[in-house]
């Protein structure tokens, strides 16, 4: 009985047209979808990235995520998350974490303030650009880091001087 199981198992693993799904080792990420035809109005928050085909109005808040604003997207918004990708219309401020891509169909009215920034050739960007270096934000914690690291490594010194 077992036979004729690994000789299905031959087969298959020695066809190169099988499909093998590829195990993922994280979990799918999560997406919300607000369609062409919906219009929020209000503030729009949560932890999970979110994909905009529709009109937003008033504020969105996923400061850990991405934003994307489709071809179809009209957000009139003041924008707070990780990365924000723009190939619709924006207009609003934008505070991102990380970085903030304006695609060739995409346009955008308002100040940024991010870590990057990238603009194809063919967006529209009317506003202010601020560029700020990823250490700023994470000046005390890098210090803390240091400051740990010196107090773990002076013991070690202090024994391999004792040893020496």
């Amino acid at each position: 009985m077992l036979q004729p199981a690994d000789n299905s198992k031959s087969q298959f693993s020695s066809n190169p047209n099988t499909y093998t799904p590829v195990k993922t080792v994280a979990p799918p990420l999560e997406q919300a979808t607000i369609g062409r035809s919906l219009v929020i109005k209000g503030e729009v928050s949560g932890s999970e990235s979110l994909y905009v085909d529709g009109r937003i109005e008033g504020t969105i808040n996923l400061s850990d995520n991405r934003v994307t604003i489709g071809r179809n997207g009209n957000v009139a918004a003041n924008i707070t998350a990780r990365e924000v990708v723009i190939m619709g219309k924006v207009t609003g401020n934008i505070q991102c974490s990380d970085r903030v891509d304006i695609r060739s169909e995409g346009s955008l009215t308002g100040d940024v303030i991010t870590q990057r920034i990238s603009v194809e050739d063919g967006a529209i960007l009317k506003g202010s650009v601020q560029v700020q270096a990823a250490e700023r934000k994470n000046d005390k914690s890098h210090n803390q880091n240091q400051a740990k690291s010196v107090s773990i490594d002076q013991p070690k010194a202090a024994a391999t001087a004792a040893g020496a």
